[in-house]
């Protein structure tokens, strides 16, 4: 079968079932069903077999690890502190409380990995805050929205681990080249939001005293410390990224119910049956995306795409300009997690072969597609920030849109100027 055959069927398959409303995890095992039977070599068996391989993997238990983290911060007030910590700071400037959830979501990108647990947590705290100030609903839903997408480029990242697993790169790497990157974003937004407060007047802050800004940072510090330990570990080989995900776990669980007591074994029940749940639905994706993946490997299709693309092999910030555009489209009809998975195999041996470092790459990958996650119409942060705020998705996507189009910015300041991201991991990876 030639090549554009070979492509033709696979983009159909994916996006023709997911169009009439199959699920994403059949989906992903009927692209494997349509490419094996379009060249001739279906086997059921070999796609159950792929599917269970594509569960076992030592590296995706890092996953449920900052899942069960996430969630034990969440019940064991460590999100709430955080936000108190940077409201005695910031809070009494124009705007403050814009700065503090761009701030607040720097900080606990550090703790969860997830712009899901990111915007869900900091949205049930800030929304009121900010709507008690006078601040407008929907657009301190956007700046959540827009600030979560921080958590999956500062480590922990869960999508570094799921590029890093379908593309066979250095997970340790990936986690040290979002740091600078992750810093850029919530910059530029911090700059956007400093433009807004001052054009439209956004409302002042109490100041905190000497006294509330103390107190403030000794309820935090433990939960401030969280990061250090994760990131530092990873750095200085203490642990590797999975074992990361373990420290996280003890670590809040400790400080939850012993320093902060907010957390009680009774608590922990529910803590783990919300870790499953969501585990569950991230793992299943995760195995049957691996099937799909091996598939579309078997089936040729790297090498197809690769084929079609060859026409830019002089050019990589070309090819770059072009797997970009795919992605950002990409990214506003497919879920991040399937869609890491399954063409990151395809794109990570293509770039390599131009020269483009994968870790780089990874990096632009993802904040592509976590861009995707607060674009409609299956942005799935959108719908959380929605719940969260209680508001339409029309009005949410109205004060959004600048936001987006600031994280676009980012993103192609990176994809133009690639020492932004490779120079700063030489400094922490020597």
């Amino acid at each position: 079968m030639d090549s554009l055959t070979l492509i033709f069927v696979f983009i159909v398959s994916l996006f023709g079932f997911l169009a009439i409303g199959v699920p994403i995890a059949y989906t992903l095992v009927l692209v494997a069903v349509s490419l094996l039977v379009a060249i001739d070599n279906f086997d059921a068996t070999l796609i159950a077999q792929s599917v269970v391989f594509g569960a076992n993997s030592f590296t995706l238990l890092a996953i449920p690890f900052f899942i069960l983290a996430g969630e034990i911060m969440s019940y064991g007030g460590i999100s709430r502190r955080i936000v108190l910590f940077v409201a005695s700071l910031v809070g009494h400037v124009r705007g403050g409380l814009g700065y503090v959830v761009i701030i607040a979501s720097t900080i606990f990108a550090g703790l969860s990995g997830s712009a899901v647990a990111d915007a869900a947590a900091l949205g049930a705290i800030l929304i009121p805050m900010m709507v008690q100030m006078g601040y407008n609903r929907a657009l301190s839903t956007a700046l959540i929205c827009a600030s979560a997408m921080i958590a999956p480029i500062i480590p922990p990242s869960i999508p570094f681990i799921l590029y890093g697993v379908a593309g066979q790169v250095s997970i340790g790497r990936l986690f040290m080249a979002g740091i600078v990157p992750g810093l850029i974003l919530s910059g530029s937004l911090i700059s956007f939001w400093y433009y807004l407060s001052k054009k439209e007047n956004f409302p002042v802050g109490k100041k905190a005293t000497s006294a509330e800004l103390l107190v403030a940072l000794k309820n935090a510090i433990f939960a401030l410390f969280m990061p250090v330990i994760i990131i530092g570990g990873i750095r200085f080989g203490v642990f590797t990224p999975t074992e990361a995900g373990c420290v996280a776990v003890i670590y809040a669980l400790f400080i939850s119910l012993f320093i902060y007591k907010e957390l009680n074994f009774r608590d922990i029940s529910h803590v783990l049956v919300s870790t499953a749940k969501t585990t569950g639905m991230v793992l299943l994706v995760a195995a049957t995306a691996t099937s799909a993946a091996w598939v579309v490997s078997t089936a040729g299709v790297p090498h197809a795409i690769a084929s079609a693309l060859s026409g830019f092999s002089d050019s990589p910030l070309m090819l770059m300009m072009v797997i970009n555009v795919f992605l950002v489209f990409l990214g506003m009809v497919m879920d991040l997690v399937p869609a890491m998975l399954i063409f990151a195999p395809i794109f990570v041996p293509l770039v390599k072969s131009v020269g483009i470092d994968p870790v780089y790459f990874g990096v632009i990958m993802t904040l592509n597609l976590v861009i995707g996650l607060i674009t409609p119409p299956v942005g799935t942060v959108l719908y959380v920030g929605c719940g969260v705020a209680n508001i339409t998705l029309g009005e949410l996507v109205k004060k959004l849109w600048p936001l987006v189009l600031v994280e676009l910015i980012v993103l192609l300041l990176l994809v133009v100027f690639p020492s932004i991201t490779l120079v700063p991991l030489g400094w922490f990876i020597k």
